[in-house]
C-alpha cells in the first residue's frame, strides 16, 4: 500500500486580504509560517521520504519548512498549481462586480462547464492533479510522499477520488496547513486503487486556520 500525504500551504498574506491567488503568487504570514512549522513538527517521523511541490511561491515555502523537518529534499510539480482563476486573478473579493460573482460562484456552485474568462476549469484542474498524484506510484517501493498544494486544487482531488465529478458543488473544505491522506491499495471491502483516508485534518495546529470566506 503507498500512503500519500495532502498538504495545503500556510496562510498567505492575500488569505487574509480575501484576495484572489489563483496562479498569482503572495508570501505567507507569520501565522503561515508558523502553521508550516507546526506540520513539520507532526509529520516529521511518519517517514516522509519525497515531499512535492506546486512550483508557486507560497507552496514552495511552506514544502521547504516541512521538508526540513523531515529531512527531504524538495521537487516541484507544476501539476500541484492553484486552479487558474483568470482575469479574476489578484482581485479583492469585495471589488466583484455581480458579473463577477456569478463567474467566480460557477467554481463552486455545480455549474458544469464554469470557470473564469481566461481561467481553467474544474475538469481541467482535476486532471492534471490525478496526473501528479498517480506519478507518486512510480516512486520506489517503500516510498511514502507528502505533496504540497492548494486548497481547491485539493479539494478536487479528494472528491474526485470519492467519484464525485470535477464539477460537483464544493463541500470540502481544506484549511491552511491542513492535512490529508490517500492510499493506493487493494482491499475486500473497499474499492481498489486509490481511497481516502483522512481530509482536512487541523489538529496539530495551535491557532484556527481561517477559511478564506470565513473571515
Amino acid at each position: 500500500m503507498l500512503q500519500v500525504y495532502l498538504v495545503r500551504h500556510g496562510e498567505t498574506l492575500w488569505n487574509a486580504a480575501r484576495r484572489i491567488q489563483g496562479q498569482s503568487d503572495s508570501a505567507l504570514t507569520a501565522k503561515g509560517e508558523q502553521q508550516a512549522y507546526q506540520v513539520g513538527e507532526r509529520v516529521k517521523n511518519l517517514g516522509i521520504t519525497h515531499v512535492i511541490s506546486s512550483d508557486l511561491g507560497r507552496t514552495k515555502r511552506t514544502a521547504e519548512i516541512i521538508a526540513d523537518a523531515c529531512g527531504c529534499n524538495v521537487t516541484f510539480d507544476p501539476r500541484l498549481r492553484e486552479l487558474n482563476m483568470g482575469v479574476l486573478e489578484q482581485r479583492p473579493i469585495d471589488s466583484l462586480t455581480e458579473e463577477e460573482e456569478r463567474w467566480r460562484k460557477t467554481l463552486v456552485d455545480g455549474t458544469e462547464n464554469g470557470r473564469i474568462p481566461n481561467g481553467e476549469s474544474m475538469a481541467e484542474m482535476a486532471a492534471r492533479m490525478h496526473e501528479a498524484l498517480n506519478a507518486c506510484l512510480k516512486l520506489p517501493k517503500g516510498s511514502r510522499p507528502l505533496l504540497v498544494s492548494h486548497g481547491m486544487a485539493l479539494g478536487v482531488l479528494v472528491s474526485t477520488l470519492l467519484g464525485l465529478p470535477a464539477h460537483a458543488e464544493r463541500r470540502l473544505r481544506l484549511r491552511n496547513c491542513s492535512i490529508s491522506r490517500v492510499d493506493h491499495q487493494k482491499s475486500a471491502w473497499l474499492a481498489e486503487g486509490w481511497v481516502v483516508e483522512t481530509a482536512g485534518d487541523v489538529s496539530h495546529l495551535a491557532l484556527p486556520a481561517l477559511d478564506e470566506l470565513q473571515r
